[in-house]
């Protein structure tokens, strides 16, 4: 009778485990899921289609207050780059304000895009 008590004891740890393991996985099945949501890469292309380098992609959701993208040393003429947005910004308006800076100090007129659709390609000329 001692055995048979054991051997419950036993099952029933092995049902508990079970159990907890199975909740385990079905928790992190979702928040990988919800992770993987948040780390969705958002991006877009721009294409320098005139006689300058653009040295600064300036970006900003009000029109006056810009940030820019790392572009390295530059966009030049004829280039096309794929540009990912950070990963701080998931939280900001879709509709942002973009201009170019280019290597004579010049600056582009600013236009507003919805970064929110797919396949968003700016061309500067």
């Amino acid at each position: 009778m001692i055995t048979i008590k054991l051997k419950s004891l036993k099952n029933l740890k092995t049902i508990a485990l079970a159990a907890v393991m199975m909740l385990v996985m079905t928790g992190f099945s979702v928040s990988h899921a919800k992770y993987a949501k948040f780390m969705e890469e958002y991006s877009f292309t721009v294409t320098n289609n005139t006689g300058n380098t653009i040295k600064k992609i300036l970006v900003s959701e009000d029109g006056s207050d810009y940030g820019y993208f790392d572009i390295g040393s530059g966009i030049k003429p004829g280039q096309t780059v794929k540009l990912v947005w950070d990963q701080s910004t998931n939280g900001e308006a879709c509709d942002q304000y973009v201009k170019a800076v280019y290597d004579d100090g010049s600056e582009s007129e600013a236009a507003k895009f919805n970064f929110c659709e797919n396949g968003v390609d700016l061309e500067f000329d």
